[in-house]
């Protein structure tokens, strides 16, 4: 049941509809097409320098800095061994970017005395820890995720729902 809150913020918890928050500042999509603060990760797809039919899937945790760095094949990264490689470096550049420093180095719960953090001094920060190198389980389901997105890029411009979308009935519709 809705709320009478005043608060209209408060009304987008309560829909079937997410709030989207827009990109703290424009970013380039080709070097790290996908990047999200989920499941206790700093994770996304980052794409290789040197073979343009290879990507990263890279991650950091939450508190530990555990980073976790392999690509799509689940082939191990050369350059993640023993700390951040370029990859890691790069995905949390464009998270600054994305998601702003404030809100990356909160999730991440880094300890900053900047009042305004920057990538560098978010990775410098989580460094200076000497993070242990994660696993790569996470891989899969992160690759996969950026699989999906890359397929609703593809679908034409529409109002029409969605099938796999429609989780929950529309809202104000009366339920049988």
């Amino acid at each position: 049941m809705p709320s009478d809150s005043a608060d209209p913020d408060s009304r987008w918890e309560e829909a079937s509809a997410a709030r989207v928050v827009p990109p703290a500042r424009p970013r380039k999509l080709a070097k790290v097409p996908f990047v999200e603060l989920a499941d206790g990760r700093l994770q996304g797809v980052v794409s290789s320098g040197s073979d343009i039919s290879r990507v990263y899937v890279s991650s950091v945790a939450v508190r530990t800095f555990a980073f976790a760095c392999s690509t799509n094949n689940n082939r191990p990264c050369g350059g993640a061994r023993g700390s951040f490689c370029k990859h890691i470096e790069a995905l949390i550049a464009e998270a600054v970017l994305q998601y702003g420093g404030d809100r990356v180095g909160r999730y991440l719960r880094v300890d900053l005395a900047d009042a305004a953090p920057t990538a560098g001094s978010i990775s410098s920060t989580m460094r200076a820890t000497r993070p242990a190198q994660g696993d790569t389980s996470a891989a899969a389901p992160v690759f996969s995720r950026f699989l999906r997105h890359l397929a609703y890029l593809e679908l034409a411009a529409t109002t029409a729902p969605l099938p796999e979308m429609q989780w929950f009935p529309p809202t104000r519709t009366a339920v049988a």
